[in-house]
């Protein structure tokens, strides 16, 4: 096999690999599938102003989220469901995670449970969040993450019903037997059913509760001190709604375009979200994010950080932790080389006149 030289070539390698049903869940996005391809094609629309003869000798692409110090501001967002990759699923991602000394997010849904990805070693450990309808089910998840050391709640809050996924409705898409959802497993809610459509829509209709408002974020810091993530927030309103209701930070992010089609990519958005966050709590972006300029241009349009999901699961089922190790460091590589390139020698030296975009005012071009 000849070598991987970024971050794209794992998707190819993961659809050779991996059952139908299971690569066409991680790979697919919603009804048209508009948003998907936005997601990757909007970074195109942005370009950069590089600085020219600044000693860039030294870089340093550390930062801190929520105080705690990663070691670039590149992350792993949640992805359901990964031992469908690889056997070694959830446990092979915290520890490639923590050895590139950076954050991973686990998924409510993962087939690994909190304590389990615990066990694996130290990390800085997010847990992603569903509010389930039976309220008790959340208080015991939120406290058993808290106690397993996680940092944060990521809560998701652009699922108060699943998206129209027209693969998994083809494939009758359900997790595979001899998998459970670990972290609802004592509670009798860790199988998926066979279903009609898509198994998944038919379990996500059964637990996930429809009413979720603000008022349940609220209630979510009556249950536990760890700081609250808003996790898919597109608009300026609901940015300010999110910081007047205590959230700890927004993640800018479409659900990987798996929920709602056409609305904007998510690095469209961001902008949007971090003018009206004002500097008062950190906004994140996930979604499109395969190259170490797609961190640059989030960076420099406002982002504290990003978080990578589909990267994870196709490096994952083509290389297992290796496969994930080498995705953060390609990226890691590619995006130091991005800021020496622009002048820039910290994350602080990354401004917004490092990038014009499509939607910036024509700038006056110099008569010759």
């Amino acid at each position: 096999m000849e070598e991987i030289t970024n971050v794209m070539e794992y998707e190819e390698i993961a659809r050779r690999k991996l059952p139908k049903m299971v690569f066409d869940y991680y790979a697919s996005g919603a009804e048209d599938q508009w948003t998907l391809k936005e997601n990757r094609y909007a970074f195109s629309r942005i370009l950069f102003r590089p600085r020219i003869l600044i000693d860039v000798s030294k870089i340093d692409t550390t930062t801190s989220v929520l105080g705690f110090k990663i070691s670039m501001p590149i992350m792993i967002a949640p992805t359901a469901m990964q031992k469908m990759a690889h056997p070694e699923g959830e446990y092979a991602t915290a520890r490639a995670a923590s050895a590139a000394g950076t954050i991973m997010t686990l998924s409510s849904w993962a087939t690994s449970s909190v304590e389990e990805v615990a066990s694996t070693g130290p990390g800085i450990r997010f847990f992603q969040l569903y509010m389930c309808k039976d309220r008790n089910v959340v208080a015991q998840l939120v406290r058993r993450a808290e106690r397993a050391g996680f940092k944060a709640i990521a809560l998701t809050v652009d699922t108060p019903r699943l998206g129209r996924r027209e693969a998994d409705i083809k494939n009758r898409f359900t997790l595979p037997p001899f998998l459970t959802l670990k972290n609802f497993e004592g509670l009798d809610l860790g199988k998926m059913d066979k279903a009609d459509d898509s198994g998944l829509a038919s379990y996500v209709a059964g637990q996930i509760d429809r009413t979720l408002s603000w008022k349940d974020v609220k209630w979510l810091q009556t249950i536990t001190s760890l700081p609250i993530l808003v996790k898919g927030v597109l608009t300026a309103e609901d940015a300010r709604l999110a910081i007047q209701n205590g959230a700890a930070g927004i993640i800018v992010s479409n659900h990987g375009a798996r929920q709602l089609d056409y609305v904007p990519a998510t690095i469209m958005a961001l902008e949007e979200v971090v003018k009206a966050a004002q500097g008062r709590v950190p906004v994140f972006l996930d979604g499109g994010v395969r190259r170490g300029t797609d961190v640059f241009k989030a960076l420099a349009l406002g982002a504290s950080g990003i978080f990578i999901g589909r990267p994870v699961v196709f490096s994952l089922a083509a290389e297992g932790e290796a496969g994930i190790r080498k995705v953060l460091q390609m990226l890691r590589d590619e995006f130091e080389l991005t800021m020496a390139l622009n002048g820039c020698r910290s994350l602080r030296e990354i401004t917004r006149n490092h990038i014009v975009t499509d939607w910036d005012l024509p700038r006056p071009v110099a008569r010759l």
